[in-house]
């Protein structure tokens, strides 16, 4: 039977006015930023809707970003639109949490603060990320690996992102010797990334560590529906594991291309990306361009998503 994925976009694909209609237009959106207000004790309103430097600010943007996409999510549930499985890139994985049921909004918006703060800290200078473009995943690894052994510092794959788009993470130097590796196999081009640490690596393991005691605050139910963790590429079913899948995925690669390639194998064939940007819509054109994906991170693009879905339920009866 064919299902329906909810998918949440990550760091990297915020704007200043993102998510400011549904703001201005849903009661149920504007109850989500002022809860997140409230929880974290800062202007959502100011940090979203503005031009400001804080919102490209790893310790800023992650609760942006989680505010603006459960705010999106709680105007298009009350639309209707359901989903039979919800996966996140990285830092939207919290948003699939949230869809999926298994931790409330108070306990994401608490534990998202901390963990900006935490990666933001974690490795404050010499840390680097690279995109390689037009590399397979094997060509990339041993390039790391050649990088590492070569140099004696830490390099490892970031984010499996689709065919022909992988992000390297770690040590600058070593990354640097990566990207030159990844050059002379065949890369098309190797793009230095603006972003203020190593990400997804394992220099992160001290924020890793901070994380999990965060997350042992926090309450985590049984999935209502599955969702696919990062870390493993696998649906989770049980709230059991969670709490160190979340722990870990911030010092291991994000296994998003794996992860969409085993949504779709477990009948996946409609995509609806919730959030600001397309991302992940333009990863899904190189993962699988049978399936279909649409975005929603406007009133509008919401409306024409329920338009789609009444008549998919049209040609299904």
């Amino acid at each position: 039977m064919a299902k329906i994925a909810f998918i949440f976009p990550g760091q990297g694909a915020q704007y200043p006015g993102m998510g400011k209609d549904f703001y201005e237009t849903s009661e149920a959106a504007r109850g989500v930023f002022a809860r997140a207000a409230e929880v974290t004790g800062l202007d959502m309103e100011r940090l979203v809707f503005t031009e400001n430097e804080d919102l490209d600010r790893t310790e800023y943007t992650q609760i942006a970003m989680i505010t603006v996409e459960l705010a999106i999510l709680k105007a298009v549930t009350e639309m209707g639109l359901k989903a039979d499985v919800c996966a996140g890139l990285s830092l939207g994985e919290y948003a699939a949490l949230a869809a999926s049921g298994v931790m409330e909004a108070d306990d994401i918006f608490r534990i998202v603060r901390k963990r900006g703060i935490f990666m933001q800290n974690a490795y404050p200078v010499g840390g680097a990320m690279s995109a390689v473009l037009g590399l397979d995943n094997e060509a990339v690894d041993a390039a790391c690996q050649s990088a590492s052994e070569k140099t004696g510092k830490v390099v490892t794959v970031a984010n499996y992102n689709c065919p022909g788009q992988i992000v390297i993470t770690g040590e600058a130097e070593a990354v640097a010797a990566a990207a030159e590796g990844c050059t002379t196999a065949g890369a098309k081009r190797v793009m230095p990334l603006n972003v203020s640490g190593p990400f997804h690596s394992a220099l992160l393991s001290e924020a890793s560590g901070k994380l999990a005691e965060e997350l042992e605050k926090a309450e985590v139910h049984v999935p209502i529906i599955p969702y696919y963790s990062n870390v493993t590429a696998q649906a989770v079913t049980e709230a059991d594991g969670i709490r160190g899948l979340l722990a870990d995925q911030i010092c291991s690669p994000v296994r998003w291309q794996q992860s969409v390639e085993r949504m779709i194998a477990d009948g996946v064939d409609c995509f609806v990306e919730i959030g600001p940007g397309r991302t992940l819509a333009g990863f899904m054109k190189r993962i699988n361009k049978e399936v279909r994906t649409c975005n929603i991170g406007t009133v509008e693009e919401m409306e024409r998503a329920v338009e789609l879905s009444e008549k998919r339920e049209e040609r299904n009866a």
